[in-house]
């Protein structure tokens, strides 16, 4: 086992981009992968909607709900200490207003132990609720 490491924060990221390292993120779904990630000294885990296709067995992302999301942030958050948890906000969870979204992040926060969310898009739209998320404190 890798000696124990403090968090990846945003800033030590950062650092190792402007320092020209690589920074490696691989995607955690449950509690024994995040531990195998985190004792292989991986930077970023993405606690991905790709669950809906890996571990519920649907053909899109399109089915996963928020509270599964949950589920699957709190397996990872417990196995993975050093890497910046990203938990991957799902279809349905942050579109129809930014006060949805605000939301949503919060609970992947609060109660998934995320460092950060993922949201998808790059219309003027998610430009605005991305905005948004980072004026209430989430990154």
């Amino acid at each position: 086992p890798r000696p124990a490491e403090p968090r990846m924060t945003l800033k030590r990221l950062r650092a190792k981009y402007d320092n020209g390292e690589r920074i490696s993120v691989v995607t955690a779904y449950d509690y024994p992968s995040a531990v195998h990630v985190d004792s292989a000294g991986i930077d970023v885990a993405l606690v991905g909607d790709s669950a809906a296709m890996v571990v519920h067995g649907h053909d899109t992302t399109l089915p996963i709900t928020l509270d599964e999301m949950l589920s699957h942030c709190k397996a990872v958050s417990r196995g993975a200490s050093r890497p910046l948890l990203v938990g991957d906000l799902p279809f349905g969870s942050y579109e129809q207003s930014t006060a949805q979204a605000i939301e949503a992040a919060t609970r992947m926060l609060k109660e998934g132990g995320m460092d950060a969310v993922k949201l998808e898009g790059g219309s003027p739209s998610r430009v605005k609720t991305a905005k948004a998320l980072v004026d209430s404190g989430i990154a």
